[in-house]
């Protein structure tokens, strides 16, 4: 019996990698340009995905690959920590200046969000000289030990891996599933039973969660955290790892809030698809630490920042933060219109183009993962690659590119229709 090439590459690799790994697609990527994806057999996919939001400015922008290949021929890796290169400096300064606030900044380079976030709690932990970290239900902040205890959610992030680090505490999420009073109360109940605030370093949250079902956090929120944590003297931790370089509208997602935090966590879209993330902050908090305490072999790699400063040329010159805004509007107009059509669509949320439609069950309102896997099978079957994500499961949330062809963008958006009405059949 013969097996096409992407049954031959499934068997090899159920073979030769662990099930841990995760694979939501049973077909393998060979090229792809902008929004669309072909496979090794030649099938054409339109990318809602966008290697889960690190594809902002599209697959193989010719401004990015031009940077890369530039790199490429001066040097790949010395080390930063060895032998430096001013291209980390010039970066530093360029996110010392794009990111919220006017007050003096400084910025450390690794190569993940996971690296990232842990950076920016060893950092408030030097800072503070506390150990407490208070962070959210439904959070995702990575997959490393101390970055999956800070995420909220147990499947299948955190099952089997404990125990896990102590002083890490969760409060219920502002957002439309739960009130300002309600998250309040929690966490002044965490003060009273678990930890003084004293004691407590850090707050993390991320302006719009993304795993946890594209949650924007309550505006009102966002300036009590401000406050709670000036109280107490905590630092405060924006991750807009999913959430930054264009994704809501802004170029930053905090910039909707007008509050400033003490530190981001900034990755994924930052070099788009070359690893690089990066800690930036208020300089006396971001100095805490001493030589040696922050980096690692790879951090700021010299390709992935070549990358990074042809993107911020990229979403300056091409104004994407403003077209994803336009584009995330057509897709909500369009969802919120199937609502009669479709009784399952509960809610069509998020900022800019970080959109998402959460589906419940007609009459009950119960989470509907079942439906929710219908409509990104119906969708798959019709060539367009989408996410699902939510503690239930029950949400569908969209990364295409902000730079995606207008055709291309109608030509998913009527398939994503299709695809609604062929789930609810």
């Amino acid at each position: 019996m013969n097996h096409s090439l992407n049954e031959q590459l499934m068997a090899r690799k159920a073979a030769a990698t662990p099930r841990g790994v995760g694979v939501m697609g049973t077909f393998f990527a060979d090229r792809a340009d902008n929004a669309e994806l072909w496979d090794v057999e030649g099938r054409r996919f339109i990318d809602f995905a966008g290697g889960i939001a690190v594809m902002n400015s599209g697959h193989g922008h010719p401004k990015v690959i031009a940077a890369i290949e530039a790199q490429l021929k001066k040097f790949t890796h010395t080390c930063y920590q060895v032998v430096p290169y001013e291209s980390y400096i010039a970066l530093a300064e360029k996110l010392n200046a794009l990111t919220p606030g006017s007050h003096a900044k400084k910025t450390a380079l690794f190569s993940t969000g996971a690296e990232a976030v842990e950076n920016a709690i060893k950092i408030a932990r030097s800072y503070t000289r506390r150990s407490g970290v208070i962070a959210f239900g439904g959070a995702f902040h990575g997959r490393s030990l101390f970055a999956v205890s800070l995420t909220g959610k147990v499947m299948p992030y955190k099952a089997g891996f404990g125990p896990f680090p102590p002083e890490i505490y969760h409060a219920p999420f502002p957002c439309h599933c739960a009130n300002l009073a309600e998250v309040k109360k929690a966490v002044h109940g965490l003060f009273k039973a678990d930890i003084e605030p004293s004691r407590v370093a850090a707050i993390i949250f991320e302006p719009v969660q993304g795993e946890g079902g594209f949650n924007v956090i309550q505006a009102e929120a966002v300036k009590w955290l401000r406050e709670l944590c000036d109280e107490h003297g905590i630092v405060l931790i924006a991750d807009e790892i999913q959430t930054g370089f264009g994704r809501t509208g802004k170029l930053f997602a905090m910039e909707h809030f007008g509050v400033m935090p003490d530190l981001m966590t900034i990755a994924k879209s930052l070099a788009g698809g070359v690893p690089l993330s990066a800690v930036t902050g208020k300089a006396e908090i971001m100095d805490a630490p001493a030589p040696g305490g922050l980096g690692g072999t790879y951090a700021g790699n010299p390709l992935a920042i070549a990358a990074a400063h042809a993107i911020i040329d990229v979403m300056r010159d091409e104004r994407l933060p403003e077209r994803g805004a336009t584009l995330g509007a057509q897709l909500k107009a369009m969802l919120e219109s199937m609502r009669q059509e479709v009784p399952q669509i509960a809610d069509v949320r998020g900022l800019g183009a970080m959109m998402a439609v959460e589906f419940n069950q007609p009459g009950s309102g119960e989470p509907d993962a079942d439906f929710t896997k219908k409509v990104q099978a119906e969708a798959l079957k019709r060539n367009l690659i989408l996410l699902t994500c939510g503690v239930n499961a029950n949400v569908v949330r969209f990364l295409f590119p902000l730079t995606i062809q207008q055709p291309v963008f109608d030509e998913a958006v009527a398939i994503l229709r299709e695809s609604l009405l062929a789930a609810r059949a």
